[in-house]
C-alpha cells in the first residue's frame, strides 16, 4: 500500500512539475498565435515554433526570436513568457524549440537556430514581418544559439538541413548570460560544465569543432549589434564570457551595449534588475531604429 501510495505522489508530482513549465503567454487584443508550427523536420523530428502576430497594418512589423536555455539539454518553449515590452512596441514574437543533446549532439540546436530564422525569413510576406528589423534573442544556453544564430549571418555552414537562402541578417542580438565559448565552458580555468561536454558529444575532445559553434570565434566587423546582460557572480556560466565577447565586439568595432548584474546570479536577477535590463534592451533596440 506504501509503494502504491509512493508512487501515486511521483505521479502527481511529475504532472505538477510538467504543468509548471508550460506557461501562457498573454498578449495585447488584436494579436493572433500560431502555435507549433513546424519550421523543419530533421530524421522524424519536428522543430516547431511558436508564432505571435500584432493586427496587420500597412506596414510591416520588427519581429524578435526567443530561445529558451536549459544547458542544451532541458527546456521547452512553453516555459517561455515575459514578451509584454515587446508586444506594446508591436513587435511579432517567434518562441522556438529546438533539438535537445538527448535527441542530437551539436551542431543540431544551432542548425535548428538557422532553420528557424531561415523559415520565418522565407515567409515574412505572410506573417506580415520586417527582414531588416528582425532582433534574436535568448538566456543561457538560448543566449548561445541566439548569437551564433545572428553572428554566422551569410555564412551556410550549418544551414545543410535549410538550403536556398541567401541575405541572412538580423538587425540585432540579444545576449543574456550566454555561453561565448564552449571549449572554455567544459574545460575552462572558471568554471566547467559537463552540459558543454554532453553537448559536444564524440567531438567533445576537438577544440577546433567547439571553436566553430562557439561565438566568440564569429564575431566579425560586419556582425549584428549587440545587448550583453549578465550577473558577475554568475555560478554556471562564467561572468569572464561576456566580458571577453565584450572585449572582441569592441576590437571589431560592432556596436554592442553591455549591463553588469552587480552580484546576479544565473538569471535570477532582483525585479529591480529586471526592470532595469528590459528598459535597457528596449532602449538598445530603438536606438537602432528597430
Amino acid at each position: 500500500m506504501k509503494h502504491f501510495f509512493l508512487m501515486i505522489c511521483l505521479i502527481w508530482a511529475g504532472q505538477q512539475s510538467i504543468a509548471q513549465e508550460i506557461k501562457k503567454v498573454t498578449y495585447p487584443e488584436g494579436f493572433t498565435e500560431q502555435l507549433n508550427v513546424t519550421y523543419t523536420t530533421v530524421n522524424g523530428w519536428e522543430g516547431k515554433l511558436d508564432l505571435y502576430l500584432p493586427p496587420a497594418g500597412k506596414t510591416t512589423t520588427p519581429l524578435v526570436i526567443n530561445i529558451h536555455g536549459g544547458g542544451w539539454n532541458k527546456g521547452t518553449k512553453e516555459s517561455q513568457t515575459g514578451f509584454s515590452n515587446f508586444f506594446k512596441k508591436g513587435y511579432a514574437v517567434a518562441n522556438i524549440e529546438y533539438r535537445l543533446t538527448g535527441a542530437a549532439t551539436a551542431p543540431a540546436a544551432i542548425e535548428d537556430t538557422r532553420c528557424a530564422l531561415i523559415y520565418l525569413i522565407k515567409n515574412a510576406k505572410q506573417l506580415n514581418i520586417n527582414t531588416d528589423k528582425i532582433v534574436i534573442m535568448g538566456s543561457s544556453a538560448g543566449a548561445h544559439l541566439a548569437l551564433m544564430g545572428g553572428l554566422l549571418e551569410n555564412d551556410h555552414i550549418f544551414d545543410t538541413n535549410c538550403k536556398g537562402t541567401e541575405n541572412i541578417k538580423v538587425a540585432a542580438i540579444i545576449d543574456k548570460y550566454g555561453i561565448t565559448d564552449v571549449w572554455d565552458w567544459g574545460y575552462g580555468v572558471h568554471k566547467t560544465s559537463k552540459s558543454a561536454t554532453s553537448w559536444l558529444g564524440d567531438k567533445a575532445k576537438d577544440q577546433d569543432f567547439a571553436k566553430s559553434v562557439s561565438p566568440l570565434y564569429q564575431v566579425k566587423k560586419s556582425s549584428p549589434p549587440t545587448f550583453i546582460v549578465h550577473g558577475d557572480a554568475d555560478p554556471i556560466v562564467p561572468y569572464e564570457q561576456s566580458v571577453a565577447l565584450k572585449a572582441k565586439l569592441d576590437e571589431l568595432g560592432v556596436k554592442n551595449e553591455f549591463m553588469t548584474v552587480k552580484g546576479g546570479d544565473h538569471g535570477k536577477f532582483s525585479p529591480e534588475d529586471n526592470r532595469e535590463m528590459n528598459a535597457r534592451i528596449m532602449t538598445f533596440l530603438k536606438g537602432l531604429g528597430i
